[in-house]
C-alpha cells in the first residue's frame, strides 16, 4: 500500500501506523525487559542463594550479548533481510526469555541471559531499519522515529513499574511477562511486516572475518567497560582486556579496508552527522542510565525505600513517551534536529545539577524536578539522535546506520553504569559516594553538548549556503519541512 501525504502533516495511513505499533512492541518489550530485572535482581539474588558478583553477571551478561553482537546485527539485516532477521531473533528472544524463568542455578540464568542480549542485538537494529526504509526521509520518517524512541522510553519506565509489582508475586514472572508480550509482537509481525525478496549474494561473498573480528572486539570492549565497575580491584585483567579489544578493532578496520564486500563500509564512519549523532547518543544515554542507578541506589541503599516505592517515585522520568511523539516533532519542524539535541543535552546539564547537593532526607519535592526535566530532556535528545543517524544514508546500509546507533547506546549505558558504580566505590560509598558518582552524567552530558554545539554551527553554515534552495534544502539538512513525503508500506 502507498500513499503519498503533505510534508507538512505528521498524519499516517492505519496500515502504516499498524507497523509502526508492531516495531515499537519490540523496543517496548527490551525497554521493559531490562528494567523489571533490574527491579528484581536482589529476589533473585535472595531465592537462589547467588553470590554478589554471580547477581551482577545476570546484569552484565545481557548488556555483553547486546553490545557485542549489535553491529554484526545490523549489517545481517541488509545482507540477510530485515524482516527474516527480525523475526528469527525475536523467536530465539521469546524462548531465553522464558527459560530464564525456570532457571534453578546462577549460571542457568547468566547464559539465557546472555542469548537473549545477542537476541536483542539482531532484533532491534532490524526494527528500526524496517522503519527508515518503510517511510521516507522528512517529516513522516522523523514522526515513526520519534514514536519508537518514545516507546523505549515508555518501556523502561514502565517497567520499573511493572517489575516491583511482579517481583511482589514471584520473580519469574519478570521473565514469563515478556514471553506473553513477545509472542502478541510475534503473531501480529508475521501478518503486518511486507514479505521481502531474499538478498542477493554481495559481490565477493560474506565477510566472515569482518563479522568475527567485530564481534571480538565488541566482546572484548563491552566486557572491559562492565568491569570498570570493580574500580581499581582487578586493574590488570581490565587493562588487558580493554588493549585486546583495542588491538581486534584495528585488525577490524585492517580487514575491512581490504575486503571485496566489507561488512562496514568505513566511509560511512567518516560521515560527520552519522558520528556526531552516534557519540552524542553514547553519551547522552550513558548519562541518563548512570543517573538513574545512582538514584535507585540513593532510594533504597540510603533511604531504605523499597523497589515498588523507587520505580515509582522514578516513573515521572516516562514523560518523554508522551512528549517524544507530540511535542518534539514540532521543535525539530521549527528549529531542526541540531538544536533540538543540543536544548535537549543543555536541560540535561541542569537536570543532574540539581541532584548534586543530594542530601541525606531529601523530600520527593526536592527530587521531582531534577526527574522531571530528566525525563523532558530525554524526550528532546534522544528521538532527534535517531533521525540524525539514520539520516542521508542509504536504504542498503540502513540496517548497518541502525546497528551502529544501538552500538553506541549499549556501550553508553555499559560506561555510564560502570564508571558511576566505580566513582562511588572510589569515593568510599554513602552520601559521600553519591555525590562523586553524580559528577559523572554531568560530565557526559557536558561533552555532549559541545559535540552537539558543533554540529549546530555546521548546520548554519549549510542553511546559508543553501538558502537559495527553499525548504527543499532545510529538509535535507536538519529534518524541517519540505516537499511532499511517500509512506510506503506494502
Amino acid at each position: 500500500m502507498s500513499a503519498s501525504l503533505p510534508a507538512r502533516s505528521p498524519r499516517l495511513p492505519a496500515r502504516a501506523w499498524a507497523l509502526l505499533l508492531v516495531l515499537c512492541g519490540t523496543i517496548f518489550l527490551e525497554g521493559i525487559d531490562v528494567a523489571m530485572l533490574a527491579v528484581a535482581v536482589p529476589s533473585i539474588r535472595s531465592d537462589l542463594d547467588l553470590s554478589t558478583g554471580t547477581a551482577a553477571w545476570v546484569m552484565s551478561a545481557y548488556v555483553l550479548g547486546y553490545a557485542g553482537f549489535t553491529l554484526l546485527g545490523g549489517r545481517a539485516a541488509d545482507l540477510l533481510g530485515r524482516r527474516r532477521m527480525f523475526l528469527g531473533w525475536l523467536t530465539v528472544f521469546l524462548l531465553f526469555s522464558g527459560l530464564g524463568g525456570f532457571a534453578q542455578e546462577g549460571w542457568m540464568l547468566i547464559t539465557a541471559r546472555f542469548v537473549t542480549g545477542v537476541a536483542a542485538a539482531f532484533m532491534t537494529p532490524a526494527a528500526m531499519s524496517i522503519i527508515t526504509t518503510s517511510y521516507e526521509e522528512g517529516p513522516q520518517r522523523n514522526q515513526a522515529l520519534l514514536v519508537f524512541a518514545g516507546t523505549a522510553a515508555g518501556g523502561f519506565s514502565l517497567g520499573l513499574v511493572i517489575g516491583g509489582l511482579l517481583t511482589q508475586l514471584g520473580w519469574r514472572w519478570v521473565f514469563f511477562a515478556p514471553v506473553l508480550l513477545a509472542a502478541g509482537i510475534l503473531l501480529a509481525a508475521l501478518r503486518l511486516i511486507p514479505k521481502e525478496a531474499r538478498p542477493g549474494k554481495a559481490a565477493g561473498g560474506f565477510d566472515l572475518a569482518g563479522a568475527l573480528t567485530a564481534a571480538g572486539a565488541m566482546l572484548l570492549l563491552a566486557f572491559g567497560i562492565v568491569r570498570l565497575e570493580h574500580g581499581l580491584d582487578g586493574w590488570p585483567l581490565t587493562v588487558l582486556v580493554a588493549a585486546g579489544g583495542l588491538v581486534l578493532a584495528g585488525v577490524f578496520v585492517a580487514v575491512e579496508r581490504r575486503a571485496t564486500a566489507p561488512l562496514v563500509r568505513l566511509g560511512l564512519l567518516r560521515k560527520a552527522t552519522t558520528v556526531r549523532a552516534d557519540l552524542g547518543a553514547l553519551l547522552f544515554v550513558g548519562s541518563f542510565f548512570g543517573f538513574q542507578f545512582v538514584a535507585t541506589l540513593y532510594l533504597q541503599e540510603l533511604r531504605g525505600w523499597s523497589s515498588l516505592e523507587t520505580a515509582l517515585a522514578l516513573v515521572v522520568m516516562g514523560v518523554d513517551a508522551v512528549l517524544a511523539p507530540t511535542l518534539t516533532p514540532r521543535l525539530v519542524a521549527r528549529y531542526g534536529n541540531a538544536r533540538v539535541i543540543l536544548g535537549g543535552f543543555v536541560l540535561a546539564i541542569v537536570s543532574y545539577a540539581l541532584f548534586l547537593p543530594v542530601g541525606p532526607d531529601w523530600s520527593y519535592a526536592a527530587m521531582f524536578p531534577t526527574l522531571l526535566l530528566t525525563g523532558l530532556a530525554f524526550a528532546l535528545a534522544y528521538g532527534p539522535l535517531t533521525i540524525a543517524a539514520t539520516d542521508g544514508i542509504a536504504e542498503e546500509e540502513q540496517g548497518l546506520a541502525s546497528g551502529l546507533l544501538t552500538t553506541a547506546t549499549q556501550f553508553g549505558s555499559a560506561v555510564g553504569i560502570s564508571a558511576v558504580t566505580a566513582v562511588y566505590g572510589i569515593a568510599g560509598g554513602g552520601l559521600d559516594g553519591f555525590r562523586a558518582a553524580l559528577v559523572v552524567p554531568v560530565a557526559m552530558v557536558a561533552i555532549g553538548a559541545a559535540v552537539t554545539a558543533t554540529g549546530v554551527r555546521t548546520g548554519r553554515a549549510a542553511e546559508a549556503a543553501k538558502a537559495t534552495q527553499g525548504p527543499a534544502g532545510w529538509e535535507a539538512q536538519d529534518g524541517a519541512p519540505g516537499a511532499a513525503t511517500k509512506v510506503t508500506v506494502s
